[in-house]
């Protein structure tokens, strides 16, 4: 076996190894919670972490296999919850949000780079793309239920109580994702 060849296998291992980690880490913040309409936690902290540290490929399927145990009913999600029909939910749309936000990081960081800034706006943009998957969800599945309710009631319950908490989520993770992104440095 070539060098090459060793060091392809080694490296996917590694990528094995901390894709796992990080939709480990996700589901444990996701645990971390405060029962609201939409619970408060720190899956968005979690999220934005993944892609941070691990780029936007790996963080982008760490978010993606931790929708997919939530869904095949591995209780992954807040209060200890799993199953479609979480998302199936009011709220299912912000956890089907946090792939978007993965995936608007990947595209900023494929686009102009890995530097703090567009790290940081990167996130406030994912954050922006979370918000509005899951506020649209909540307003159609919701007007299923129990009739229409207006787009400033939703932003009321779900957005606003959340935007401060979340600047300093994503503050943190902008902090630690360069620590430790330059500290294991992922090719």
């Amino acid at each position: 076996m070539t060098t090459a060849i060793r060091e392809r296998q080694r490296s996917k291992t590694y990528d094995m190894a901390y894709i796992s980690m990080f939709t480990v880490i996700i589901a444990i913040c996701s645990w971390i919670s405060i029962p609201m309409t939409v619970p408060f936690t720190l899956q968005t902290f979690g999220v934005f972490a993944a892609v941070g540290i691990l780029g936007g490929r790996r963080g982008t399927i760490s978010v993606l296999l931790y929708i997919l145990l939530g869904a095949i009913g591995v209780p992954v999600f807040a209060g200890f919850s799993g199953g479609l029909g979480v998302l199936t939910g009011n709220t299912g749309g912000y956890i089907v949000g946090f792939l978007f936000s993965a995936l608007v990081m990947w595209g900023m960081e494929k686009a102009f780079g890995k530097s703090r800034l567009v790290l940081g706006i990167s996130m406030v943009l994912g954050l922006l793309a979370c918000y509005t998957v899951g506020t649209v969800w909540f307003m159609v599945v919701y007007a299923q239920g129990a009739g229409s309710v207006a787009l400033m009631t939703v932003l009321g319950w779900c957005v606003i109580p959340f935007v401060i908490p979340d600047m300093v989520k994503i503050a943190a993770a902008l902090f630690i994702s360069k620590r430790i992104a330059g500290a294991i440095k992922l090719k």
